[in-house]
């Protein structure tokens, strides 16, 4: 079997190529090598030589045909994430690019069998909720104005009575909250529909937040692993937003390329979407715990730095019973996560000035506020 990996030189991409690999399949990979996630636009050296490699962007029709010949399966995993108001970009990349491998598959009549899309959590935005009498409801984004006074929770819209509380939440819930996750919706539903019109097996990968060693040191959008990792490691405290208690579902790297193979194999995966996340909810400030801990840090006590990330959601937990179904379940926590991490952490250079570059990319994006009152 071959297979093409897009965005392969990646976190998730690598991982996957190298479970591939392992199988004894021939794995193609094509990936622009954009920065700031790949700086310098080098090819990353645990990339491994047996993967023939092919720089391009996923958008380029030429590049993306010739990639696309002789391969069986394609993991569609490039995509463009981050907190730019760059609105077309993030349809561009993540949309445009999934259209035209369907495009090409039904005119040029190739033989790949299976198209397996990278969707996102995102694309579920703040998740399901019910109010006090049972009602269930799919809140939007909490306001600026609700930010700035510290009133972190979900209110009650017209028709709702509060306090909401937050459920698990399955695949059937989609309601986006910004760019890159409404992005992912109209991806899966381009990759689910043309791939069932045209008979080409889709599927489609809902991601929570993954974690573990390749995560990019500069992607702003890669999140609390990386960032509370760099500030334990140069013994600084975590910045903690809003209170500490807004709810995660963070899932292994290793978990997420065994969901990745069981969807490669499984007929009953065809055309339908996954949840892949780590089937246990975490807090923040329980995670910053965590990450103290790995780094030796004994007795932390995270504290709120009064400052919030705007678009952010409040809590948002995927039910994965759907995967596992399929017989797949995760099999490592946030403990394996941030060893891996700790340890791949460890062989970068200028840490200080990659924490120091982060933090003054989300003030300048404008998304890291301060409560005002």
């Amino acid at each position: 079997m071959k297979v093409l990996i897009t965005g392969g030189a990646g976190f998730i991409g690598s991982h996957t190529a190298d479970a591939l690999l392992g199988r004894g399949y021939q794995v193609r990979v094509l990936d622009s090598l954009e920065e700031p996630v790949h700086p310098g636009h080098r090819v990353p050296t645990y990339l491994d030589e047996r993967i023939e490699f092919v720089r391009g962007d996923v958008r380029d029709e030429q590049v993306m045909l010739e990639a696309l010949r002789g391969c069986d399966v394609v993991y569609h995993l490039a995509a463009f994430q981050d907190y730019l108001p760059t609105f077309s970009r993030f349809f561009d990349v993540n949309v445009t690019s999934t259209a035209l491998i369907f495009e090409l598959i039904v005119r040029e009549k190739l033989p790949v069998k299976k198209v397996i899309v990278a969707s996102s959590q995102a694309a579920a935005g703040e998740g399901l909720y019910h109010d006090v009498d049972g009602k269930a409801l799919t809140p939007d984004i909490r306001s600026n104005e609700q930010l700035e006074r510290g009133a972190w929770d979900l209110e009650a819209p017209e028709g709702f009575r509060g306090p909401l509380k937050w459920q698990q939440t399955g695949e059937t819930v989609s309601n986006p909250q910004n760019q890159y996750g409404l992005s992912k919706i109209a991806q899966e539903n381009v990759a689910l529909q043309l791939g069932r019109r045209y008979g080409v097996a889709a599927v489609a990968m809902r991601y929570s937040i993954v974690q573990g060693p390749r995560q990019s040191f500069y992607n702003a959008y890669s999140g609390a692993c990386r960032v509370f990792s760099l500030s334990c490691h140069l013994d600084r405290d975590p910045i903690i937003y809003e209170d500490g208690q807004q709810v995660r579902d963070f899932v292994n790297i290793q978990d997420v390329v065994a969901a990745n193979l069981v969807v490669l194999d499984e007929d009953r995966a065809n055309y339908e979407m996954f949840n892949v996340g780590g089937d246990k909810p975490i807090t923040v400030a329980e995670f910053a715990k965590v990450v103290a801990e790995v780094f030796g840090r004994k007795g932390y006590e995270p504290t709120p730095s009064g400052k919030y990330r705007f678009g952010d959601t409040r809590h948002i937990y995927s039910d994965v019973s759907k995967l596992k179904a399929l017989g797949w379940k995760p099999t490592r926590g946030v403990h394996d996560s941030v060893e891996a991490y700790k340890q791949w952490l460890s062989e970068a250079d200028s840490v200080a000035d990659i924490l120091d570059y982060c933090n003054k990319q989300m003030a300048k994006l404008d998304v890291v506020r301060e409560v005002s009152r």
